[in-house]
């Protein structure tokens, strides 16, 4: 199909679940995109109040969200689930029987093990058609990936990465991981052994990956510092230039030889990589990677992937200011 077509033409798109961190973020991106219009938003709490962050109508309403007492207008094209991890298969058993043809974008964790679903990382992923269940990757788990994959076949045993978010990761529903006062002048330790984000990186990355997620007291951002054993020895400018030649033409993945800050990515849509520090053994590389949880872990991927599911340009209506 040709893409100049496709751009010219509205695609309707459906929220289901608006009102959380990431569901606001995927407001604002459909505000600017070129193609997409936001026909319809569910969620539970805000039923009946007008969606704020979306001019493009400015009288559009959330509509109430139930697993069984929904309706989704006949004109959408895809739906974004932006549910909380557990609750996309109920939903999913309603909106199939709805419309088996619409496009569907999961950002929880229930489809990232599912055979018949398309996991995809924009900058990783080697395309294979265009399924209609696009299953959007995890934050950290997106940091880590992006860390290992230009390098799978140089290095050896085991990662290790040590990851740090800001506490919107922890999501919008009060609990210890996002407790102002737990978290005050604190970093707080959390699934220590067999976090989700682990066995997605070894599901679709690397099965040799180990991972320990933290939550600080910032309210957005990720930093993730990642060990690796090479099997043979390097220097930094070598793997420098391998991650340079990897994210050619990827412009939301920008490499630097500097350690990147998650300051510096705050509200930004790309994810930085760098430090690429090497022992004097030339074997033990270190590599940083920041993104902001709810952009690029997050909203951004799932318009890049709702771009690539219409074969639009990825990168259409993503604000690069």
């Amino acid at each position: 199909m040709n893409k100049q077509l496709i751009m010219n033409k509205t695609i309707n798109i459906g929220l289901i679940g608006g009102r959380g961190y990431v569901g606001k973020e995927l407001v604002k991106l459909i505000n600017k995109h070129p193609t997409f219009n936001l026909k319809q938003a569910f969620s539970r709490s805000q039923a009946g109040s007008l969606i704020s962050g979306y001019p493009k109508n400015p009288n559009l309403k959330y509509l109430p969200l139930g697993k069984s007492s929904f309706e989704l207008d006949s004109s959408l094209q895809a739906l974004i689930l932006a549910l909380g991890n557990g609750d996309a298969k109920d939903y999913m058993e309603f909106i199939l029987k709805l419309n088996q043809e619409i496009t569907v974008i999961d950002i929880s964790s229930d489809n990232r093990f599912n055979q018949d679903w398309l996991y995809r990382l924009p900058e990783i992923t080697k395309n294979s058609g265009h399924s209609k269940l696009l299953s959007n990757p995890g934050c950290y788990a997106t940091a880590i990936q992006l860390s290992i994959e230009p390098i799978k076949n140089l290095l050896v045993g085991k990662t290790s990465s040590f990851g740090i978010s800001g506490y919107s990761g922890a999501g919008s529903k009060p609990h210890d991981k996002n407790d102002k006062n737990i978290l005050r002048e604190n970093i707080y330790p959390y699934s220590l052994a067999d976090h989700l984000h682990q066995e997605e990186v070894r599901a679709h990355c690397y099965k040799k990956s180990s991972f320990t997620p933290h939550v600080a007291d910032f309210f957005r951002g990720i930093s993730m510092t990642t060990h690796i054993k090479l099997k043979e020895p390097s220097d930094s400018s070598q793997i420098l230039r391998v991650f340079k030649d990897f994210y050619e033409n990827k412009p939301l993945v920008k490499i630097t030889e500097s350690i990147p800050l998650v300051a510096d990515n705050v509200m930004q849509h790309h994810a930085s990589i760098g430090g690429f520090d090497i022992d004097d053994s030339g074997l033990n590389l270190v590599i940083c990677c920041t993104l902001d949880n709810l952009l690029k872990g997050a909203a951004t991927q799932c318009i890049q992937n709702l771009n690539y599911s219409f074969q639009l340009n990825e990168e259409a209506g993503i604000n690069y200011e």
